[in-house]
């Protein structure tokens, strides 16, 4: 039996758990790690003469935790060194083995640009939620937002970077990048996501964001003309496209205007639902500004952040089919109404809570 180092065993014998240790037990549970495994293994380096290449679990646990925390890659591995549950949860210990170095983790975060894996992850992901019955592809909502990018000059080449690009919206100037997606109209899970600096039109990446068997497509007001396009003239889903605001409030007072008015806020009450991996990604994962420069690690990124923001808006529902499986059966019931002979079940709570 190894020995424990002095912060694992403070870390061992403490009674509260946090929330970064609740998340990354949600986590642990609800991301599918063999079909995520699978993808990457063909491309990971394989033991040879050199030094032995880390685990390709643990490599992978680690680039999860940098987009789910912000870590840059020196950051993640003072982490990996300083916080004890990170450590845990890649299965590290400082008395057993070395640990990575952040050239190292560097090299992995490469590895997927190079082979372009990041689209397959969350092609795999959302398969994942596909079989669980969390996405259905009945419909898409397609909506971009604008991450930004730092504009000053005053940098080794004098320059922005030339990937990004300044925007107007509205009566303010941006510079940066956008993010397009494409979600499910029911759950809002992302299926599809685009990116393109940020001076490009919103309907020019509609085509891209559709997989082609949709019902309906609902987009706001900046995809109008959207279902003209000629790429999409052979498009047989019924559009409902937000009317603008300019508008709706020439139109005279009546009853139209009532009608159109209720009718745009039912349309507005369905597009909602893409703006929950926005907030996601933003909001809970701290993904407000590119940490890259160059359109393509930062698309890689992205891509990546969807895959996650997928899981973590659906994990509710995953815990509970996983506590449903795993239910074990008790002795027959004999309260008031129980049938002679019958079995019940108790389904047990996530194990941080006490319950089960």
């Amino acid at each position: 039996m190894s020995q424990m180092s002095f912060s694992d065993a403070e870390y061992a014998g403490k009674r509260k758990q946090t929330r970064r240790e609740v998340f990354l037990a949600e986590m642990e549970q609800v991301v599918p790690w063999d079909a995520l495994l699978a993808l990457i293994e063909p491309e990971y380096p394989k033991a040879g003469r050199g030094r032995r290449p880390y685990a390709l679990m643990t490599m992978l646990r680690i680039h999860l935790m940098q987009n789910w925390f912000g870590y840059s890659d020196p950051a993640m591995e003072e982490a990996l060194y300083e916080v004890a549950p990170l450590r845990r949860f890649a299965g590290l210990s400082l008395t057993r083995g070395s640990l990575p170095d952040e050239t190292t983790i560097l090299n992995f975060r490469h590895l997927l640009e190079k082979h372009e894996l990041a689209p397959k992850l969350l092609a795999a992901v959302n398969e994942h939620l596909g079989d669980k019955g969390l996405l259905l592809r009945q419909g898409t909502i397609v909506d971009a937002t604008i991450i930004h990018a730092p504009p000053s000059t005053k940098n080794k080449d004098r320059a922005r970077d030339p990937d990004m690009h300044q925007t107007r919206k509205g009566q303010q100037w941006y510079f940066g990048m956008k993010a397009h997606i494409g979600a499910d109209v029911e759950s809002g899970l992302v299926h599809t996501v685009t990116t393109t600096p940020a001076n490009v039109s919103d309907v020019s990446e509609t085509e891209k964001l559709l997989h082609g068997n949709e019902e309906s497509v609902h987009c706001d007001a900046g995809y109008t003309g959207a279902d003209k396009r000629e790429e999409l003239k052979d498009n047989k889903a019924q559009w409902h496209i937000a009317a603008r605001r300019g508008t709706i409030k020439a139109m005279p007072e009546g009853e139209l205007k009532e009608a159109t008015q209720t009718l745009e806020t039912i349309k507005a009450a369905i597009r909602a639902r893409v703006e929950h991996p926005f907030r996601v990604i933003k909001c809970q994962f701290g993904y407000r500004k590119v940490r890259f420069k160059g359109l393509v690690k930062n698309t890689a990124q992205i891509v990546v952040l969807f895959a996650l923001s997928n899981l973590w808006m659906v994990r509710k529902k995953l815990l509970s089919m996983t506590a449903e499986c795993k239910r074990p059966p008790t002795p027959p019931s004999a309260g008031v109404g129980a049938m002679p002979g019958a079995t019940t079940y108790r389904c047990p709570g996530p194990w941080w809570s006490g319950v089960g």
